[in-house]
């Protein structure tokens, strides 16, 4: 097994741990409702796109809707995998429960 540049597909990716950077990203989601990642970090700068890709590429994010306003800012949200590399389960439902579920 090369030991090298990490992989992004099968086991190698399943082992895989965030940067720090990676981490201070995914852990927003886990106060957003569906797990909505950030586009601006807490200083309002950008989130880094290499960032956001490597996330997506670990499969601990992924797209969520195109961002009309700003089309090359990729909207993600965090996947069971973002979770569980951050040490959390998914919610039961994807949008975090928060959805009226039309009980009156």
């Amino acid at each position: 097994m090369d030991e090298g540049e990490p992989g992004i597909d099968g086991h190698e990716a399943e082992r895989a741990r965030p940067t720090e950077a990676h981490r201070r990203y995914l852990e927003r989601g886990l106060v957003e409702p569906g797990g909505k990642l950030p586009l601006f970090d807490r200083e309002g700068r950008e989130i880094p796109h290499r960032t956001v890709e490597t996330c997506v590429a670990h499969g601990w994010a992924e797209p969520w809707f195109e961002n009309p306003l700003h089309p090359g800012w990729l909207v993600c949200k965090l996947t069971p995998a973002g979770y569980q590399v951050l040490g959390h389960f998914p919610p039961a439902h994807p949008d975090g429960g928060r959805r009226d579920q039309g009980k009156s």
